[in-house]
């Protein structure tokens, strides 16, 4: 089963910064005494893709900087909404919206927790 995991600073902005983004609802699972893990679920994440969000184990990687991990691309009705919508709210550019000729307008943001992540429209009969 496809999971993925989102390593913040900051859980409560991450999870507020997702939830408005992406519409995304955020449940604390019961991960251990020392352990913060909230199970994602909403718009974009259908079984049998899981999602999970923690507390980051040491620093975050310097805004600006080359992707550390994984690139997480969601798709969206309306590429530059969220891309607006995220720099509005905490979020940076790392790529502007940009058309991609049979797959769609697509855009990625800094989260504000050093990770990057991507929306896209799909152009119609794109992939």
């Amino acid at each position: 089963m496809p999971h993925f995991e989102i390593h913040v600073s900051d859980t409560a902005r991450a999870r507020s910064f997702y939830s408005g983004l992406f519409g995304w609802d955020f449940e604390a699972m019961e991960a251990g005494e020392d352990m913060e893990y909230f199970l994602i679920s909403g718009p974009g994440i259908e079984a049998p893709l899981t999602g999970g969000m923690m507390p980051r184990m040491g620093d975050a990687p310097a805004p600006g900087g080359p992707v550390r991990g994984c690139t997480l691309i969601f798709e969206v009705a309306d590429c530059d909404d969220r891309y607006a919508w995220a720099l509005a709210n905490g979020g940076a550019e790392a790529l502007p919206p940009t058309d991609y000729p049979g797959i769609g307008r697509a855009a990625y943001v800094e989260d504000g927790e050093g990770n990057i992540v991507g929306v896209i429209t799909p152009a119609e009969g794109g992939h």
